[in-house]
């Protein structure tokens, strides 16, 4: 055998330079499950409550401040990965808040140039991604560790589930605080989308609390509640499964003489 031969760790690099850090086995499935429903940001982690409670009373609102929060999320995420080997424990939390920080400037200034009225709307939650909890968190305890396609898929899937819950949170108070859905799409769309608006409930219909916070905080817990009953029963499912014993044929072992 070749003395410069190595075993290598499927998904590590053999021979990394010094500085850098090998990435662990990657499981792309586990990721994207992860992202979307096992560790959704704002289901389970309940991270980034501030937005979700404050601009999704409707889905232009919410689905504004979501596509901008996933756009933050790649971003760091791949420049975070690029830069992981190169930097020191005394400084990587405040690169990472200088790396998140610049890509929350760059989407303001992407919304207040083809989007100025929604970024209006959506005031200062835009320049607050940057204190988002989720966000940095990816950054610490994922794209610094993994190599940059890995970490994209990661900020993708983590964008797209807080992102998921927004929309859905922003078209239930919609629906039931204003009774229209899609209404003001054109402020994200152009005006290809004024027609997109449903009037569910008539002209004259409204209810406050939905549109205000506290009907955002009730149903937030409702969906929270959902999730958890709905993992509660596909784990009980699978715990009977796993304990149902397999029809078929069973060995049976003899001992002795048999007559």
């Amino acid at each position: 055998m070749n003395d410069s031969a190595v075993d290598t760790i499927p998904g590590t690099i053999p021979d990394a330079a010094p500085g850098t850090i090998p990435a662990p086995e990657i499981n792309y499935r586990e990721i994207t499950g992860n992202g979307l429903w096992n560790n959704n940001p704002a289901l389970v982690q309940l991270l980034g409550l501030c937005p979700l409670l404050a601009v999704t009373g409707s889905v232009v609102n919410a689905l504004g401040l979501g596509l901008a929060t996933l756009a933050v999320l790649m971003g760091s995420n791949i420049a975070v990965s690029l830069i992981r080997g190169g930097v020191t424990d005394a400084i990587r939390i405040p690169a990472f808040v200088m790396i998140i920080a610049t890509f929350t400037t760059c989407t303001e200034l992407l919304m207040k140039a083809y989007t100025y009225e929604l970024f209006q709307i959506l005031g200062i939650f835009i320049p607050l991604i940057v204190t988002n909890c989720a966000i940095l968190g990816r950054a610490e305890a994922f794209a610094s560790k993994n190599r940059v396609f890995p970490a994209a898929i990661d900020g993708l899937m983590m964008g797209l589930g807080f992102g998921l819950v927004l929309v859905l949170l922003g078209a239930i108070r919609e629906i039931l605080g204003s009774g229209t859905l899609f209404a003001d799409m054109q402020l994200l769309f152009g005006p290809v989308a004024q027609s997109w608006k449903l009037q569910l409930f008539g002209d004259n219909y409204g209810f406050l609390i939905w549109v205000l916070p506290p009907g955002a905080f009730l149903i937030t817990g409702l969906l929270i509640a959902a999730k958890n009953a709905i993992d509660l029963r596909a784990n009980a499912r699978r715990a009977e499964l796993k304990a149902k014993p397999v029809k078929g044929a069973k060995r049976v072992r003899t001992t002795g003489a048999v007559s």
